[in-house]
């Protein structure tokens, strides 16, 4: 793990490497109630390394430092922002550079990506209303995504349904949605969440 300094404190990048040259890199971003270990983020850095992807996950410097509750999404896009600008300085992005990361990781990676030019996002349990709150949609940081764009989502994530975040992408044709089972901690069977990542991330950029 290798700590990056950034005008919000430092930030950590966990890096995984694959055994040969990268095909590409993944970054994930974790979310507000936990850090880069959760059991998905676990899951998808083993498969895609295995098929060859360079994968970093980035803790953001609210939780490096300890704190309980993530700041506003404007510092938690300034952190991702200066992470990317270390991590491109050191030539540490190889091949297609995706986006990604689950829940409020993944607003970060949808939000930042047509600035810092990702080649793909991938987001898990994407939080896209407030539980009970459809009427709160944050719809629109998915369809401001102009690159391919996959939604890993919970069958019975309180967050919002595979079937509501389809429709807010509806007649998008570089979006994808796939439903999983477990709801928005994507803890029920992680393996199936790697799967659906990697089946998306070798349907954008095959090896």
């Amino acid at each position: 793990m290798t700590e990056v300094p950034t005008p919000l404190g430092p930030a950590r990048v966990l890096a995984d490497e694959p055994a040969g040259s990268p095909h590409g890199t993944l970054l994930l971003g974790h979310g507000a109630g936990g850090g880069v270990e959760s059991a998905d983020l676990a899951a998808v850095t083993r498969d895609v390394v295995a098929a060859g992807w360079r994968v970093l996950r980035v803790e953001q410097p609210w939780r490096v430092a300890g704190k309980r509750i993530a700041p506003a999404p404007a510092r938690l896009d300034g952190g991702w922002t200066a992470v990317l600008g270390a991590l491109r300085a050191d030539d540490r992005l190889s091949g297609p550079v995706v986006f990604g990361g689950r829940s409020a990781g993944a607003r970060v990676a949808c939000r930042t990506a047509a600035a810092l030019g990702a080649d793909g996002v991938l987001t898990l349990a994407f939080p896209l209303h407030p539980p009970g709150r459809p009427e709160k949609s944050r719809a629109e940081e998915l369809t401001a995504v102009e690159v391919p764009l996959v939604v890993v989502q919970g069958e019975t994530d309180a967050f919002g349904a595979p079937a509501a975040v389809a429709a807010a992408l509806a007649g998008r044709r570089t979006a994808s949605v796939y439903e999983v089972p477990g709801d928005h901690s994507l803890k029920k069977n992680p393996d199936v969440v790697a799967a659906a990542a990697l089946a998306w991330l070798d349907e954008v950029h095959p090896r």
